[in-house]
């Protein structure tokens, strides 16, 4: 019986998994797929390695409420094509790891009361990961648990990169900027590690932009700066979050408009950024296909953005060797990512149109300054490794 990591990514209404068979010390996929709609209109969607369908299945909202039955019939649908595999851990993306969360680690009781404390932080994100692992745990007793953290990545910032302007015992509380899409960052540094070593080891700016967006300065395979902050509503604007807000805002808005903790939640983590700006959705493809004036603001602005932070992070960096893009919409969406190096010249920053057109893994011209790349991430991928290393840290203790 062969040893496998099954690793999943557990969001609000969604489960991605990624199943691996562990070949000596590393891992490699042998199917994986996602659960969406939990609650309302549960999909099941898997394919093996060579992206053959496995199963494709859906259910009344009723069938799939919540996380342990998604989990349930995530097994369901995909256990034929795992008999035969010994799951020997579970690996789990855990967006918040605070301050002092900043390794991998197994999940045992005073672990999870650490995660959850955390969730105030990551309210999107951290509830739908911790149930992800008590799903997990409840259908896998005995097997570890591995919780990796998106904020791990960051955690060797300069203090002046992580501080708030605020007295020091609010640092030391925990009240700092922490960074996320970690793992995405950490797989796209060892990818360009295992590619380039020469131009991993100079100063990269990558650029996840997906329904979550954020950008993080990368020196040498360290992380510099990041977009995002105390939480991940920091940074550009979103699928759904606004992204860096006045603070005076805020204020503005409880004072003078009556808002309070929840409507403020509401409105900057579900009813802002694309979709709020738009007021159409938070998907680049409608916006990008509407004849609405909205939409085409909301875009022009989200572009806007995503370069101004280029900038910034080139500047902490000391220059830029590298700009990469990754996640849904930096893989795919080549008009944005024209729009989006127009005027970083600068920076030696240019786009070739047929190689963008074509999605090319570089899209700079030829002996450009600073070469563009498109990279696709994985952070599942990410997880395992990780899942590997605490499992072999723990057999030799």
């Amino acid at each position: 019986m062969s040893d496998a990591i099954l690793v999943l990514n557990a969001g609000s209404s969604s489960i991605k998994f990624e199943l691996f068979k562990v070949v000596g010390d590393h891992a490699e996929t042998r199917l994986d797929g996602q659960m969406e709609g939990i609650g309302a209109s549960p999909h099941l969607i898997a394919r093996d390695a060579r992206r053959q369908v496995l199963a494709d299945k859906r259910w009344p909202g009723p069938d799939v409420a919540d996380h342990v039955a998604a989990l349930a019939r995530i097994m369901e649908g995909i256990g034929p094509s795992i008999e035969g595999r010994n799951i020997i851990a579970v690996g789990h993306r855990v967006v918040h790891g605070g301050p002092d969360l900043a390794a991998p680690m197994l999940v045992d009781g005073p672990a999870m009361e650490k995660l959850r404390a955390l969730m105030p932080l990551a309210p999107l994100h951290q509830p739908h990961n911790i149930a992800g692992i008590e799903a997990a745990a409840r259908r896998f007793p005995g097997v570890p648990q591995i919780a990796c953290f998106d904020t791990a990545f960051h955690r060797a910032h300069a203090w002046e990169a992580d501080t708030f302007a605020l007295p020091p015992e609010f640092y030391d509380r925990g009240i700092r900027r922490y960074g996320f899409h970690g793992l995405s960052y950490e797989y796209i540094a060892d990818l360009l590690a295992e590619q380039d070593p020469a131009l991993a080891a100079g100063r990269v700016v990558v650029a996840h932009l997906g329904n979550g967006s954020s950008l993080c300065a990368i020196h040498n395979g360290r992380s510099i700066d990041s977009t995002m902050g105390f939480t991940a509503l920091d940074g550009v604007p979103m699928g759904t979050r606004c992204g860096q807000i006045d603070p005076g805002v805020l204020l503005h808005l409880m004072l003078a408009e009556g808002m309070d903790a929840a409507d403020l939640t509401g409105l900057l983590y579900g009813n802002a950024g694309l979709k709020g700006m738009s007021g159409i959705s938070q998907d680049v493809r409608d916006l990008e296909s509407s004849e609405e004036p909205r939409a085409a603001r909301a875009l022009s602005h989200y572009v806007w953005r995503v370069r101004r932070e280029i900038g910034a992070l080139a500047a902490a960096m000391g220059g830029i060797d590298a700009l990469v893009f990754t996640a849904g919409i930096g893989e795919n969406a080549r008009d944005l990512r024209a729009r989006i190096c127009v005027g970083l010249g600068f920076l030696g920053i240019a786009i070739d149109p047929v190689l963008n057109a074509a999605n090319e893994a570089e899209i700079s011209p030829p002996g450009a300054a600073t070469r563009v790349l498109v990279r696709a991430t994985d952070e599942e991928a990410m997880i395992a490794r990780h899942a590997l290393t605490v499992l072999h840290c723990t057999k030799l203790t």
